[in-house]
């Protein structure tokens, strides 16, 4: 078993970062050797001094976007600073970051690309904190995509592990403080162009100001609340989907039986199962309309299939199917 890491200095702020790491290694990843995300920002840097002093074996993961011109530099920096905490190894992983879907999202699938091909069948933790979790509900609540988009982010959602979500953003800058070591502070954080920086400097302290405190800790709560309620309704969903029998299709009868809620779940679990994992509300709602409001509608477009043809699901003999479908 691997040995405890080295002391650190003994801190209102780095216990309260070794207590929240100590607590998820114990539930999600006892004995297991883990990486963690370093950029070389303070939610990163204190997250991996706290795993190294628990979790003994961590290897830190630098992902280099290449998007600014020092960026080998601040990756260099970054891995040499997880040297000196005591990581047993650290790897700077350079990516080419394309432009599909905006810059904040293209550089988000290189990240993850990048360290899940890194990760060695090991865990990756991120130091997403509680001040991200709650900027996390808040743009879901703008986007208006369901419950889902506003459980935040998950404790782990395998292999990515966020021990610190219930952690401020100030324990861990403090924490780099009390241990001596310097941040890297990321421009792209101050950036007004990014809508999750906009967010965590006009949107937050405004609801701050106008609801006299504890915003960020309720939006947590929420996401917290969402995720128990979601599980339910997950297990549900998953029972009715081997009910609905998904292998020959949907049966319509057994899902119109069910719970709206319930019944879309299961649609997306069966969509997702097949290889479909764009669908939106508009396309749940859509094919939640052939089995609750049929007139004989036609198939409804779910997902791309390659040049020339998309997927689309059609009501078929009281089931629906999933088809491809040539576009001409």
């Amino acid at each position: 078993m691997d040995q405890p890491g080295p002391r650190l200095a003994e801190t209102p702020a780095v216990s309260a970062l070794r207590q929240a790491v100590r607590r998820w290694l114990a539930e999600y990843a006892a004995g297991r050797s883990v990486g963690v995300a370093l950029s070389g920002g303070a939610d990163s840097t204190a997250l991996t001094a706290a795993a190294v002093a628990e979790a003994g074996s961590v290897t830190a993961l630098v992902v280099d976007h290449g998007l600014q011109s020092d960026s080998a530099a601040v990756a260099a920096q970054a891995a040499a600073t997880a040297r000196e905490l005591g990581c047993v190894a650290a790897r700077v992983l350079p990516v080419r970051v394309g432009r599909a879907g905006g810059p904040e999202a293209a550089a988000r699938r290189a990240r993850y690309a990048a360290l899940d091909a890194a990760r060695a069948g090991s865990p990756v933790l991120f130091g997403h904190t509680l001040d991200d979790q709650a900027e996390s509900v808040l743009l879901g609540l703008g986007r208006g995509s369901g419950p889902r988009s506003i459980q935040g982010m998950r404790p782990f959602d395998p292999p990515w592990g966020r021990p610190l979500l219930a952690v401020r953003r100030t324990v861990t800058r403090q924490a780099c403080a009390d241990l001596g070591v310097t941040p890297y502070e990321d421009p792209h954080n101050s950036a007004p162009e990014f809508t999750r920086v906009r967010l965590r400097t006009e949107a937050l302290p405004l609801l701050e100001q106008i609801l006299g405190g504890g915003v960020a800790p309720a939006l947590a709560r929420t996401a917290t609340q969402l995720q128990e309620d979601g599980a339910v309704l997950d297990a549900a969903a998953v029972e009715l989907l081997t009910n609905a029998g998904a292998g020959a299709g949907l049966s319509v009868a057994v899902l119109a039986a069910a719970p709206p809620a319930v019944r879309r779940r299961t649609v997306r679990a069966w969509l997702r199962g097949a290889g479909v994992t764009a669908s939106t509300d508009r396309h749940l709602r859509a094919v939640d309309r052939l089995v609750t409001d049929w007139h004989g509608q036609g198939p409804v477009a779910v997902g791309g299939a390659g040049t020339g043809a998309r997927l689309v699901v059609a009501r078929r003999h009281g089931r629906l199917a999933l088809e491809r479908a040539v576009v001409s």
